[in-house]
């Protein structure tokens, strides 16, 4: 190895180091405010006896609380906060558009559409049903956008928020002429974890594992892609495939979470933003950086949704959208309303 190799080799591993370390500490966090987030509730129970509960199980009422409650919610927290993250920081990469989240490919729409039709045929009445077809709608939804805006990231854009705005005046139009059919939706259409973790989550939360490991295994591939695609070609990507690949991973990662815990928005645009200065321009570690950072703000959400009121919850996604209001404003003001 020259000289200049072994100087840039070197370079490399310095960055890398702080690099770690934050991510180290964001997983110290991590687990800091799972722990937290089993605790916190209508029934308080301490930290020790939080970690008591997991790892010396006992069956008292604090251990049952902890281990069939609170455990499958912050499992789901993390679950969902990391598959929103991620998928914003894929779909603003793929975009290179710093605006974009995931409910720009429809994905959201097409969930609340298909559960609207179902609710309207009888068909989506228990949880099973509903995430079956917020599943199914979310692919179709994502599928067509694709179909239509993959030759471009404008296209793409501009195709997502048309089908946005179709499907959600339909099912709107459905819900007002079928008022049982909006009170069937009104409980799915609430973002949040509260309840959700009772349902069947083992595909969905397998589905969403599945698509962290692969956006890892592209991350270098949408490293070459963000120097554009005739550089990306030199290096050797496969700039169609990767976009493809990209959509999928994209689509079943905020299809999936949107399935189990409804709509919540700005997770996607928020954390990648938070995780990009210290990424440095590399968008593998901008994937590592948004799979902790995803689950630590939804952990903070759902701990802020426990005890913003004295009686009952809010949901989660209200506390994230008044968190990504201002976010959204300061994006905008950043990198000005061309970007939309």
């Amino acid at each position: 190895m020259t000289v200049a190799g072994r100087a840039s080799e070197a370079a490399g591993t310095r960055r890398a180091l702080p690099q770690t370390a934050l991510l180290a500490g964001g997983l110290v966090l991590l687990a800091a405010l799972a722990v937290l987030s089993m605790g916190v509730g209508a029934r308080h129970v301490a930290p020790g006896e939080v970690v008591r509960a997991l790892f010396d199980y006992r069956g008292t009422d604090d251990h049952v609380v902890v281990r069939d409650v609170r455990a499958p919610r912050a499992m789901l927290a993390v679950a969902v906060g990391a598959a929103l993250a991620v998928a914003g920081a894929l779909i603003q990469t793929l975009a290179r558009n710093p605006l974009a989240e995931p409910g720009i490919l429809g994905v959201t729409a097409g969930a609340g559409f298909a559960v609207t039709i179902g609710s309207a045929l009888g068909l989506a009445g228990g949880q099973a049903g509903q995430l079956g077809f917020s599943v199914v709608g979310s692919v179709i939804a994502a599928l067509l956008v694709t179909a239509v805006g993959r030759r471009s990231p404008l296209r793409l854009v501009l195709t997502g928020v048309a089908l946005t705005a179709v499907l959600s005046g339909v099912a709107l139009g459905l819900r007002l002429m079928l008022p049982d059919t909006f009170d069937v939706y009104r409980f799915w259409s609430v973002g949040t974890l509260a309840g959700r973790e009772q349902a069947s989550l083992a595909w969905p939360l397998t589905a969403i594992a599945v698509s962290l490991a692969g956006a890892l295994l592209l991350s270098r591939a949408l490293n070459a892609l963000t120097l554009g695609e005739n550089v990306a070609h030199t290096l050797g990507a496969d700039v169609g495939r990767v976009r493809v690949t990209t959509l999928v991973l994209i689509t079943v990662l905020s299809g999936a979470a949107t399935a189990v815990a409804g709509p919540i928005l700005f997770v996607g645009l928020i954390v990648p933003h938070l995780a990009r200065k210290p990424a440095s321009g590399s968008v593998p570690w901008l994937i590592l950086y948004t799979m902790v950072l995803g689950p630590v703000l939804l952990l903070v959400a759902d701990i802020a949704s426990r005890v913003l009121l004295p009686t009952g919850e809010v949901p989660v996604a209200i506390v994230t959208a008044f968190l990504g209001g201002p976010m959204l404003i300061w994006a905008v003001r950043r990198y000005g309303a061309g970007s939309l």
